[in-house]
């Protein structure tokens, strides 16, 4: 990129397109529990490989012009991903795909491409019962039936939205720390998922 300085800018209007990993953390949220929702105010196409990996996972997915609406659709199934630069896979729903596939029957595989140690969430993950293997990038995950609610931190953005879905599937209680790193990414994101149904209280730390 040659950027070649000027003397003065000038006004110019501009639209702020909606972001694509919280738009793809809901979806995940939709997908590993409940009926299904809707989520408004998003542009299909820049999360088309989130849609494509619930679809191939067992989801169905109906998207119109600015929303996509995701419920279940009979049994999941395993996945095989990888993550890449835009279009394809995006890292920051790496964390939240292994919590969806960690109770998906099966054994699903993700290749992390971007940042090949970014699997912090994996060992708080296993605090709640999930079956993880690392292999260098690679996490070889075995579906179980059930997570189990566990006190577990927080270490980043992703892995901190990860362990939230995965509290949401988890039977008892979850208890996530650290939740500031939720804050940096995501708007009120306990509010929305309460009104969603979710049974989730945001405490201070005693």
């Amino acid at each position: 990129m040659i950027i070649e300085g000027v003397k003065e800018l000038h006004g110019a209007e501009h639209d702020i397109i909606p972001d694509r990993i919280e738009a793809g953390t809901f979806l995940v949220a939709g997908a590993i529990c409940g009926k299904g929702i809707t989520i408004k105010r998003v542009t299909p196409e820049h999360v088309k490989t989130v849609t494509n990996a619930l679809e191939n996972c067992g989801f169905r997915l109906e998207a119109t012009g600015d929303s996509i609406s995701v419920s279940p659709n009979g049994e999941t199934k395993p996945l095989e991903l990888a993550t890449e630069p835009y279009p394809g896979f995006p890292t920051d729903m790496q964390a939240q795909m292994c919590a969806l596939l960690s109770t998906t029957d099966g054994i699903s595989v993700i290749t992390e491409n971007i940042f090949p140690q970014r699997y912090m969430h994996v060992a708080e993950l296993k605090r709640m019962g999930a079956h993880v293997d690392l292999e260098g990038p690679t996490a070889v995950i075995q579906g179980v039936d059930h997570l189990f609610g566990a006190p577990v931190m927080a270490s980043d953005l992703r892995a901190s939205a990860a362990l939230v879905l995965a509290g949401l599937k988890a039977d008892g209680v979850t208890e996530v720390s650290r939740v500031y790193h939720i804050d940096r990414g995501y708007e009120r994101l306990d509010e929305k998922l309460s009104e969603l149904g979710a049974h989730i209280e945001r405490v201070k730390a005693a």
